[in-house]
């Protein structure tokens, strides 16, 4: 009886074993979105905003191999990341998507790499972008508790005295802040209060903040420092556009990083193209302009200085995303 239930066991655990590697090494379509998300779909106002500001998740109806595998990914993905250089201006990418449209997941995945390439991160990037129905086997997911996770290792390797992050967030946005919804197991929020208090408990001043996404604006005041660049996809009042599940880019992805960032030029130079790029395609479709915000501190230049001008980052990828245009 004893040798019977210990075989059963080893049949069981094997099972387990070979369903996490399955998960962890096979292509699987992006969860959809089809219910309204628990508690945030009810809240009032008030109540979304102190939850965004906790960067509060739900996750839910999630296997236990699927969490094992998801464990495993972000393990990975942190293990990944190596020491910053003693006396060298480093920059570290960490590029997020957190909502489970494959449109966001194509976004990080070209930012990821683009951006690791611009600033010299290879070794010290990491990209939070779940499936993107196209590349394979599927990235750790991005998610409001990955992303502190992240921050927290990559404030443990750098010099946060020399050293740089290069932070890229891509997905739906809201007043309040970003959004994260993957499929319909997980739902949340992340404030510029919550981003900035997350970045200041880990002592990361030197920062180039990227967020692709509706009212992203109102990242700016909060985040806004000497030491800090951020760019935005649209004001804090206005909606960006692009996100459509089946594009590849939002405009502000293409404009700033599949165009402009490729480019050996220095950042200002790039986000002004950026901006210009962005309002020729809304005058073209007849939208109401984004207005994508830019703020660059004086303290800056001492580490810009250092990491650019970038090489030619290569031709641009993906389809345009102005393509949706025409097809309206």
């Amino acid at each position: 009886m004893i040798v019977g239930t210990a075989r059963i066991r080893a049949v069981i655990a094997g099972l387990a074993t070979a369903g996490v590697a399955a998960l962890l090494a096979a292509e699987e379509p992006p969860p959809t979105h089809s219910r309204n998300p628990p508690l945030f779909g009810t809240a009032t106002p008030e109540e979304a905003a102190a939850l965004a500001d906790g960067a509060v998740a739900i996750e839910h109806d999630r296997t236990p191999a699927r969490q094992l595998a998801e464990h495993r990914r972000l393990s990975a993905a942190l293990a990944s990341l190596g020491p910053q250089r003693p006396g060298k201006v480093d920059a570290y990418v960490v590029a997020v998507a957190l909502d489970s449209d494959p449109v966001f997941a194509r976004e990080a995945r070209e930012a990821g790499r683009v951006l690791t390439r611009r600033y010299a991160a290879a070794g010290r990037s990491v990209t939070l972008a779940g499936s993107d129905g196209r590349d394979g086997a599927p990235l750790a997911m991005g998610s409001p508790a990955a992303l502190a996770t992240v921050l927290a290792r990559v404030a443990e390797l750098m010099d946060v005295h020399e050293d740089v992050l290069v932070l890229y967030l891509t997905a739906h946005g809201a007043p309040i802040g970003i959004v994260y919804n993957d499929g319909d197991q997980g739902y949340g929020a992340i404030s510029p209060a919550a981003l900035w208090t997350t970045l200041s408990m880990l002592g990361i001043g030197n920062r180039l903040v990227l967020v692709s996404a509706c009212f992203s604006g109102t990242f700016v005041p909060m985040l806004a420092s000497d030491t800090s660049v951020i760019l935005t996809a649209s004001s804090a009042d206005r909606t960006s556009f692009g996100c459509r599940a089946d594009n590849d880019w939002t405009f502000f992805g293409d404009a700033m990083v599949n165009h402009a960032l490729r480019k050996g030029q220095p950042l200002a130079r790039a986000a002004a193209e950026a901006r210009a790029t962005i309002a020729g395609w809304e005058k073209a479709g007849d939208l109401e302009p984004s207005r994508p915000q830019v703020s660059i501190g004086a303290g800056t230049a001492r580490w810009l200085a250092a990491l650019e001008p970038a090489p030619d980052g290569g031709a641009p990828v993906g389809r345009p995303a102005t393509d949706a245009l025409e097809e309206r």
